[in-house]
């Protein structure tokens, strides 16, 4: 039996049940379906809900359907979606948040001004390099090989763009002036 464990450990969600529904929760809601619920916890990866309607199923809104300048939204706050998937191991819905699809994606403005340098600010150091946020939910990644040293977060830089993968909403960038 598919079970989450409740709030009190870590967060997650209990679903009693939800093994023994699982085919029938798969055909109440295709991939498509839309779908209104609650957020019953919250952790790093995403977000828990209760779907409305459907006690014994699990909604999970992943964190890497989240555009980069949205939060995840708090335990108890309403949400609607869509089903975008179904994880027959874990008896998960999968679920893209309206708010999350409709956002745009402005990545699209810097596609013409791949080769400029233009300014931003250190947002996230990672083992891969460093994120810097050049717009309003733009944020494009420095790679680095080896030690980010001289770069921490919240510093303001500037940054040459290098490329822009609108398919992907990823922008590649480069230090410019030895940040």
């Amino acid at each position: 039996m598919t079970e989450y464990s409740g709030p009190s450990e870590n967060g997650g969600y209990r679903a009693f049940g939800a093994a023994e529904v699982w085919p029938e929760t798969v055909r109440a809601l295709p991939v498509g379906s839309p779908i209104t619920g609650e957020v019953v916890g919250r952790r790093p990866f995403g977000v828990f809900l209760s779907i409305d309607g459907r006690p014994e199923d699990v909604g999970l809104a992943e964190i890497v359907r989240m555009p980069p300048c949205m939060e995840l939204p708090g335990v108890g706050q309403r949400v609607a979606g869509t089903v975008v998937w179904h994880e027959e191991s874990n008896c998960q819905v999968r679920v893209s948040l309206r708010e999350w699809a409709e956002h745009q994606d402005l990545s699209v403005r810097f596609v013409d001004r791949v080769g400029q340098t233009v300014a931003g600010r250190v947002t996230k150091i990672a083992s891969i390099g460093y994120f810097v946020r050049i717009a309003d939910c733009v944020e494009g990644l420095v790679p680095v090989s080896g030690s980010v040293e001289g770069v921490r977060e919240g510093q303001d830089v500037s940054v040459r763009i290098v490329s822009v993968d609108p398919e992907r909403s990823r922008v590649i960038l480069a230090a410019a002036g030895g940040a």
